[in-house]
């Protein structure tokens, strides 16, 4: 078994789901690991990792919507707000979400569905760069 490891960068442009599946493809076709796994882990308490639709942007529209009503900014119980007002709000949609993601690997190619692709969540207001460990194990 070969282990594959590298980061990957991400400048985000603010709240918003970015697909990243070109940049994690690519990673996959450098290890050179035909049949394995895939684990994607952000580095971050403020983003996500999610797999989900991505051939109707009207989805990740739908994600943002819900995720504002379940998780309001500008609520006054939050204590942690040292930050701003979406500070709070970011850990707990990152909480509620998931900080990696593992997906099998077959003849070389990430094994998402027909419609499924990976994005990183940017939860908080203003962009940033983000970092995704990726690490490839397999043969």
């Amino acid at each position: 078994m070969q282990n594959f490891q590298q980061l990957i960068n991400i400048q985000t442009q603010g709240k918003g789901l970015q697909e990243i599946t070109r940049q994690v493809q690519q990673v996959v076709q450098a290890s050179k690991i035909t049949c394995g796994l895939c684990n994607l882990f952000v580095r971050h308490t403020s983003a996500s990792l999610v797999i989900q639709e991505n051939a109707d942007p009207d989805v990740q529209r739908d994600l943002e919507y819900f995720f504002g009503k379940l998780v309001p900014e500008n609520d006054l119980g939050y204590t942690h707000t040292m930050e701003g007002p979406d500070d709070m709000p970011s850990h707990i949609r990152s909480a509620l979400t998931c900080t990696s993601e593992q997906i099998p690997l077959s003849e070389g190619q990430l094994l998402l569905g027909t419609w499924q692709g990976i994005f990183l969540w940017e939860h908080r207001t203003s962009g940033s760069l983000r970092n995704i460990v990726v690490h490839i194990s397999g043969d």
